[in-house]
């Protein structure tokens, strides 16, 4: 699929790699979860795409399930902190079971802090987090669960397996940059 959208520049990770990568972060969580049934919990746009192949690359019994969370009010380049609410909460139970929150991206940490605080008081059996692609150098929280990364990217804005402009491009195979400049 081409775009003829001028913003959307070159590829940064090839929809091979990322795929390799994927396997890897399966496979490991299958290890760390043998004999038991995790529930690994997506989250919603950007996140279906990774959600769903991680599963399908997790070869033990698992469920899956999904949120979406919206921020609202003042954010951070205002200097205000942005409220975090659910638009759509959980169908299963989690009290109990061994939770993976999987995130197709961890910046702040104020998403999966909100996510890990909501669940716990929920009474999970154990709570991880999964992130494709994480940036630390912008976490403002610490001591997040996040046990499992699959890259390390820059600060530029992405487009492509999940992420989207203008709610378009999210069904690229690769991770594309994108040209804020045109």
């Amino acid at each position: 699929m081409t775009s003829a959208d001028d913003r959307i520049g070159p590829i940064y990770l090839a929809a091979d790699d990322i795929a390799a990568r994927v396997a890897e972060l399966g496979a490991e969580i299958a290890g760390d979860y043998a004999g038991r049934e995790p529930l690994l919990v997506g989250s919603l746009k950007a996140g279906v795409v990774f959600s769903v192949d991680l599963s399908r690359a997790t070869p033990i019994l698992h469920h899956l399930d999904f949120v979406e969370i919206a921020g609202y009010g003042p954010n951070q380049d205002t200097g205000g902190h942005t409220q975090i609410r659910f638009l759509k909460d959980l169908d299963a139970e989690i009290e109990h079971r061994h939770v993976i929150l999987v995130e197709e991206v961890v910046d702040t940490g104020l998403t999966l802090n909100y996510l890990v605080r909501s669940f716990a008081l929920r009474g999970p059996a154990s709570l991880a987090a999964c992130a494709l692609f994480d940036r630390p150098y912008r976490r403002l929280v610490e001591d997040l669960p996040l046990r499992y990364v699959g890259f390390t990217i820059p600060d530029e804005f992405f487009v492509g397996y999940g992420f989207d402009l203008d709610e378009r491009y999210r069904n690229l195979p690769d991770l594309r940059l994108v040209d804020h400049e045109i």
